[in-house]
């Protein structure tokens, strides 16, 4: 399920220091984008941040929620994108924090992809 139109407009104001978020509906969830970036994604009104080797150890309290995951051929796949702490919902710093923190790893897998292609962008903004 997609972000409800108030949860959407809170992280859109949380999140205003990162720059320009922009959200858009992708396999009945909410993509969240910075710079044609997605670091984050929400499930019924839940937020996932992007996670890879690199904010792995930064998002180490994260880890006891499982992460955002999707059924395929009945088996469940996790992505890697983890439950962001309830706690961060009252913490704007916190919450920036962990979300640049987000955008970054995001910015590393789509340099990795950009990279494993011969330098041809991928249109999935990840």
């Amino acid at each position: 399920m997609v972000a409800s139109d108030s949860f959407a407009e809170f992280l859109r104001e949380q999140l205003a220091p990162l720059g320009r978020v922009s959200m858009r509906r992708m396999f009945g969830k909410t993509g969240l984008f910075c710079d044609q970036a997605m670091f984050a994604m929400v499930a019924e009104d839940t937020l996932y941040f992007r996670v890879d080797d690199g904010n792995r150890a930064d998002f180490a309290e994260a880890r006891a929620s499982p992460p955002l995951s999707y059924e395929k051929q009945g088996r469940a796949i996790d992505l890697a994108f983890w439950h962001a702490p309830e706690r961060l919902l009252d913490e704007p710093d916190a919450l920036v924090a962990w979300a640049r923190s987000a955008l970054a790893a995001a910015r590393r897998v789509a340099a990795a992809r950009t990279a494993s292609s011969g330098g041809k962008k991928d249109n999935l903004g990840e």
